[in-house]
């Protein structure tokens, strides 16, 4: 039977995976002692961003459940697996401080391959639609992003789960790369679906210019002509085909991470279905677009993804001074995560006629305890080579929080390499004797992160 004759199943399947997804065994990450996830402080109105690591329809149940997040998301835009059978890598490039030694890996990120035919994966995505519309405020939209493997699919599933009459686009998102089909025209496009949970959804979109025929001034009453080099136009809604730059190789955005999309499209998206302050959730998050799009934008956000590189990528994304990010994990994933071990040396000196101290955090060494297994086999011995010589090299980012309060991490000094030099020393002025808890949080290359405490 083929799942287009299932379609009933699916649907009933997804809809009961949905109501009984597991809660799991989340934390706080950023907590020594590390509270469980279902135990947490309430989340404040200021703490909203958060990122989480692990299961996605765990973490959505948990919203729902514990969190009383049912109807608070503004905004949800998903750019899930495409069942495009293949699988995806980062690319890793070090080189010494000097410049002079480099070398490049490939690290596995994700696969989009299913051990089941298109049916497992549609209840897979289905199950988690159904938990998005449960979050959604009733105001509130919702962007697919798909790609001609699928998209018509999930298509005919999104108008059973939000209802056909709350379809609202097809957006076309059309792009320039490289490469061309010999046997098919070149697919130079992505979709994505939009759907709202009532009638009563924000749209505020963005206007445009559309040219006059011949670029000639039409002189309709009423209707505001403009003229531009090219000639006259006049401003309308944005048409539903985007031609927007992919993320390009030198693009001061790239991470690294396969399938990164760029911030000018999830702008867009974020600019036409939200206001200030409201919340945005993104539960494939990738190398995180969308929280830092939205960040930027002044929204708060949701991010949520099972890759410890692409959490790691996020991270660094959206973590600025003083920003309150809340880290939460699967505790499964502790094995996976807690690789990474920095050494960190702090050292007080007081300031002469001054009621400070200067406190310096300084990085003195790191190690890691294996290279995963996921790098490719010629990748990993030119990273061996270089982890036995310029093992900072291997460090991402770290960031200090001079004021921890055991609970959230608020990291006020971010390092990160400039030129392939890492800064290794963080200072700051404090009351003499201060006591305050300092948070230090380094994360590698590979997402492995690791967390000292100096009290």
């Amino acid at each position: 039977m083929g799942f287009i004759e299932r379609f009933t199943e699916i649907l009933d399947d997804s809809r009961l995976m949905s109501e009984r997804a597991k809660v799991g065994n989340f934390e706080i990450s950023e907590e020594i002692n590390c509270a469980d996830f279902a135990n947490a402080p309430e989340l404040e109105e200021n703490d909203t961003n958060i990122m989480a690591f692990g299961d996605n329809a765990a973490f959505m149940k948990y919203l729902i459940n514990k969190k009383g997040m049912s109807g608070k998301i503004n905004l949800i835009y998903i750019d899930p697996p495409f069942f495009s059978k293949a699988a995806y890598d980062a690319v890793i490039n070090l080189k010494s401080p000097d410049g002079k030694e480099k070398c490049s890996a490939k690290y596995f990120a994700y696969d989009d391959i299913w051990q089941g035919d298109m049916a497992e994966y549609l209840k897979m995505l289905c199950s988690r639609l159904f938990l998005m519309k449960e979050l959604l405020t009733e105001d509130g939209t919702i962007w697919v992003h798909l790609d001609w493997h699928v998209v018509h699919y999930v298509k005919v599933f999104m108008d059973e789960i939000f209802g056909e009459d709350n379809f609202i686009n097809e957006i076309i998102w059309h792009y320039k790369s490289g490469g061309s089909g010999k046997r098919h025209f070149s697919r130079k496009h992505d979709t994505i679906l939009v759907y709202s949970k009532s009638k009563k959804y924000y749209f505020s979109p963005d206007k445009e210019k559309s040219y006059n025929r011949g670029f000639k001034p039409y002189r309709f009453k009423g209707v505001k002509e403009y003229k531009d080099e090219l000639g006259w136009y006049t401003m309308v809604t944005m048409k539903d085909v985007w031609n927007v730059d992919m993320v390009g190789r030198t693009s001061s955005e790239r991470t690294g991470y396969a399938t990164q999309k760029p911030e000018a499209l999830i702008e867009r998206i974020i600019s036409g279905a939200t206001k200030e302050g409201d919340i945005c959730a993104d539960f494939f998050c990738g190398s995180g677009t969308l929280a830092a799009t939205a960040d930027r934008m002044g929204r708060k956000w949701i991010s949520c993804d099972g890759s410890p590189l692409a959490v790691s990528a996020s991270l660094k994304r959206v973590q600025g001074d003083n920003v309150p990010i809340r880290v939460f994990e699967n505790t499964d994933n502790e094995k996976i995560r807690h690789l990474g071990h920095a050494v960190i040396e702090t050292k007080r000196c007081e300031v002469a006629g001054s009621d400070k101290e200067l406190i310096k955090i300084i990085l003195k060494d790191y190690s890691i305890d294996k290279i995963p297994e996921k790098v490719d086999k010629k990748g990993r011995e030119s990273l061996k080579s270089m982890y036995e010589s310029y093992p900072l090299q291997f460090i991402e980012y770290w960031s200090v929080d001079f004021c921890y309060d055991g609970k959230i991490f608020r990291p006020e000094q971010i390092f990160s390499k400039e030129k392939g030099i890492l800064k290794t020393t963080c200072e700051k002025l404090l009351p003499v004797g201060y006591t305050g808890n300092i948070c230090v949080k380094t994360v590698d290359i590979f997402g492995n992160y690791t967390v000292n405490i100096i009290k």
